[in-house]
């Protein structure tokens, strides 16, 4: 059985790309709390820890909100507890069938206005080769 390696806060920031005042709040607010403590009151962070930030930092984008992301997150780590009934699991699989086609809704929404901004810095361009030509 192999000794798990933790990471200081400052490695995990640079390998997620958040900040330590973001990592720091999501220990606040319960999303990802740090998996253990230095002899000098350190916080220390697993490679799972590590992969739940980036969930997160993956949802943001998304406009999921604290709760939502709370909730989530509580849904996987019971599906990974093996404690877990059947009739648990069931139920936990159709809440991610939810959240899933929640993404994919607006993954479609963020596609339409990517679509309308390049539509419109199309336009700008013409606009500015029109003048150019005029002048």
């Amino acid at each position: 059985m192999s000794e798990t390696r933790h990471m200081q806060i400052g490695e995990v920031a640079e390998r997620t790309g958040l900040s330590l005042r973001t990592i720091r709040y999501y220990g606040e607010v319960g999303l990802v709390e740090p998996s253990a403590r230095s002899r000098g009151g350190f916080r220390l962070y697993t490679e799972e820890d590590v992969d739940r930030l980036q969930l997160i930092k993956r949802m943001k984008p998304l406009d999921f909100s604290l709760e939502e992301t709370r909730e989530l997150l509580a849904a996987l780590d019971r599906l990974n507890d093996t404690e877990t009934g059947r009739d648990e699991r069931e139920a936990l699989s159709e809440r991610l069938d939810a959240f899933e086609a929640a993404i994919a809704a607006r993954c479609q929404a963020l596609q339409s206005q990517l679509a309308m901004a390049e539509e419109f810095a199309g336009r700008l361009r013409e606009q500015r080769t029109r003048n150019k030509a005029t002048t």
